[in-house]
């Protein structure tokens, strides 16, 4: 694999790493409670299951996983059945509106496995992101690539996601101040239940 090629393929990893998805909302979700820590801990979930579906396309498990389509609709389901509740819990938040913003990132050093967990949860689930994987990494693959090759691609991806949610989270942590009036909060709780609703309905009812 040549370096224009690689450098083709990174740039276009790194636009679609910026399109807003699930993986974006459930680290603004967690950002918005915990704080930039709260986010850093989903960020981390997501990022060790992106790096365990990336090694799984290069192993080939993820062509054997979209084939089989039992267990390809069960994760499916799951992954629908996930954000939605995600989405619900946010709705919930913007509902009641009783936000204590300090005590949230207080709070988050002690829910750090919860927030890493729903990161985890909503990336491995999700599977666009092995399709994703399966559709573009073969286009900058040929017969003489090796397995080196097929890991340096995967393991691409997962770092620019990366890379993006922690610009987001430096974000986050730069406008803090305007984030804990109460309306903005409710607002962007509102915001991204509905995304997280309307990604998982998307998901649920994708052929």
């Amino acid at each position: 694999m040549t370096w224009s090629t690689y450098l083709g393929f990174a740039g276009m990893m790194a636009f679609l790493a910026m399109m807003p998805g699930p993986d974006t909302m459930v680290v603004l979700k967690n950002a918005l409670t915990g704080g930039a820590r709260g986010g850093g801990w989903a960020c981390a979930g997501i990022s060790v299951a992106n790096f365990l579906q990336g090694t799984a396309v290069a192993l080939g498990l993820g062509a054997v996983i979209t084939r089989y389509q039992p267990l390809f609709e069960t994760v499916k389901w799951l992954g629908a059945a996930y954000l939605l509740f995600l989405g619900v819990q946010a709705l919930r938040g913007a509902w009641r509106g009783n936000y204590e913003a300090l005590d949230d990132v207080r709070r988050a050093r002690g829910t750090r496995g919860r927030r890493f967990r729903e990161g985890f949860l909503s990336n491995i689930t999700n599977p666009k992101v092995i399709v994703l994987y399966l559709s573009v990494l073969p286009q900058f693959l040929t017969p003489a690539s090796t397995f080196a090759d097929s890991l340096l691609l995967a393991y691409t991806v997962a770092a620019l996601g990366v890379v993006w949610q922690v610009l987001l989270l430096l974000f986050v942590h730069r406008v803090r101040g305007w984030l804990r009036r109460r309306r903005v909060r409710r607002t962007l709780d509102g915001i991204t239940g509905a995304a997280l609703l309307g990604f998982g309905a998307a998901l649920a009812v994708e052929g």
